[in-house]
C-alpha cells in the first residue's frame, strides 16, 4: 500500500514530539464509523439530484421575504461594528521596527503549537477560505438565490451579508500562518485553488428546505471546532490565537441562530416537507462543506485531515451527535405532532439517529489502532 504523507505543507516546528495517524482510503465505504458519519466525503458514485422541490414551493419562500428581513437581517453585524483582520495581527502602520518585533513575537508564540494543531489550523483556513464554494452553494437555492448578485430580496441581502462576514474568517487565519513561517504558503495556496475548483456537493438538490438544515449544521459544526481550536491555543500559550479563533466562533454562533431560526420558521408553516428534509440530509450526512479538497497529488487529503481532527477531539462522531442532539431539542422534533406518515417515519428516524451514532463511536476507538503512520518533514532553517 503507498504511503501518503502531508509533508508537502512542510510544517517546521521545534523538535518533533509524536508522529500523526492516518488509513488509506478510497471510499466512504472503507472508512471508520466517525468519518462515514461525521466528516468525509460523500460516496463518489452517489447519483446528483437538482431542483427537487416541487414549483409551489417557492410561494412559501417568497411570502416569508417579510419575515426573514424582521427576523434573520437584524442579525447582520454592521462593518463598522466587525473585527477586521488587521486587529490581530502585527500592523505595519506602527512602523517597521514594532512590525517586525510584532511578527518576532508571533513566531516565538507558534513555536509552542504541536504540528498536528497547525495541520488543523491549515485545514480550517482553506475551508474558511473557499467561501467563493459556499456562496455559490446557497445561490443554487431555487425560490432564495441571489438572480442579479446585488438583488434587494431579503434572502439576497443576508446571503451577501453573511458571505462578507465570513470572508474575513479566512484572511485572518491564512495572514497568521503567512506570518508564522511555519507552513509551505505556496502549497497551501495550491491546495486552495484546487478545493475551490473541485468545488462541493453536499447533497442539497437546489432545495433551500435541506439547504438551510445543511447550513444550520455547519455552522455550529464551525462554532464548535473553532471553539476547540480556542481552547487548545490557550493550552499551547498562544492567547492570541485563542482569541481569533474564539472570536471566529462567535461569528459562527451567530450565523448559526440564523439558519436554525429559518428551519424553526419552516417547521412552523411546513413541517411536513421540513421534517422530510432533515431526515434526508442525515441519511445523506452532513459531509463538511470542503470535503472535495485537494492538493494535487493526494485524493484522500480530506480523510487525513478529518484523522487529525478527530485524534485531537477538535471535531468527533461525539460532536456531530451532539450537534443532532442539540437540533432535536432545539427544534423540538420529538414534539411535532399531525404529521403525514412519511413525515413521522422520518421524525423517528432523525431522533433515534443520536444514539446509532455514539454506538459507532465506540467501534470507531478500536479502529484507531488499526491507523499507518506517516511523518511529516519539518523545516529546521526556521528563525524567530
Amino acid at each position: 500500500m503507498q504511503t501518503t504523507s502531508l509533508s508537502q505543507f512542510n510544517i517546521p516546528s521545534p523538535p518533533p514530539k509524536t508522529t500523526i495517524l492516518h488509513r488509506k482510503t478510497t471510499s466512504s465505504r472503507r472508512l471508520s464509523p466517525i468519518f462515514a458519519m461525521a466528516s468525509t466525503t460523500a460516496p463518489p458514485s452517489r447519483h446528483q439530484v437538482t431542483h427537487s422541490m416541487p414549483p409551489e414551493k417557492i410561494e412559501i419562500f417568497k411570502s416569508l421575504e417579510s419575515w426573514v428581513s424582521e427576523n434573520i437581517l437584524p442579525l447582520r453585524k454592521p462593518v463598522e461594528k466587525c473585527w477586521q483582520p488587521i486587529e490581530f495581527l502585527p500592523d505595519p502602520s506602527q512602523g517597521p521596527d514594532v512590525f517586525v518585533e510584532e511578527v518576532r513575537a508571533l513566531r516565538q508564540r507558534v513555536l509552542g503549537l504541536s504540528d498536528e494543531y497547525l495541520v488543523m489550523l491549515v485545514g480550517n483556513m482553506l475551508t474558511e477560505d473557499a467561501l467563493p464554494t459556499y456562496q455559490t452553494f446557497v445561490n443554487t437555492f431555487d425560490g432564495v438565490r441571489d438572480e442579479t448578485a446585488s438583488s434587494p430580496c431579503p434572502w439576497a441581502i443576508w446571503t451577501r451579508a453573511w458571505s462578507a462576514e465570513e470572508n474575513r474568517h479566512g484572511d485572518l487565519l491564512r495572514t497568521y500562518l503567512y506570518l508564522s513561517g511555519r507552513v509551505d504558503m505556496l502549497m497551501v495556496e495550491k491546495t486552495l485553488q484546487y478545493s475551490i475548483g473541485a468545488g462541493s456537493d453536499v447533497g442539497a438538490e437546489n432545495n433551500p428546505y435541506m439547504g438551510f438544515v445543511y447550513t444550520s449544521f455547519q455552522e455550529r459544526a464551525t462554532f464548535l471546532t473553532h471553539g476547540n481550536m480556542a481552547r487548545l491555543a490557550t493550552k499551547d500559550g498562544d492567547p492570541v490565537l485563542a482569541r481569533i479563533c474564539g472570536t471566529i466562533a462567535a461569528d459562527e454562533k451567530r450565523h448559526e441562530n440564523a439558519y436554525t431560526r429559518i428551519i424553526e420558521k419552516l417547521l412552523e408553516v411546513d413541517p411536513n416537507t421540513t421534517k422530510q428534509a432533515i431526515a434526508s440530509m442525515m441519511r445523506k450526512r452532513i459531509t463538511m462543506p470542503l470535503h472535495l479538497m485537494y492538493d494535487g497529488q493526494d485524493p484522500n487529503l480530506f480523510e487525513h485531515f478529518s484523522a487529525i481532527f478527530q485524534k485531537q477531539d477538535v471535531y468527533t462522531s461525539r460532536h456531530y451527535a451532539e450537534i443532532l442532539e442539540f437540533f432535536i431539542r432545539r427544534w423540538e422534533l420529538e414534539k411535532l405532532e399531525g404529521l403525514t406518515e412519511e413525515a413521522r417515519r422520518a421524525q423517528d428516524f432523525v431522533c433515534q439517529l443520536p444514539r446509532k451514532i455514539r454506538r459507532l463511536e465506540n467501534r470507531t476507538k478500536k479502529l484507531e489502532s488499526r491507523q499507518v503512520k506517516f511523518s511529516w518533514i519539518f523545516n529546521k532553517s526556521l528563525s524567530v
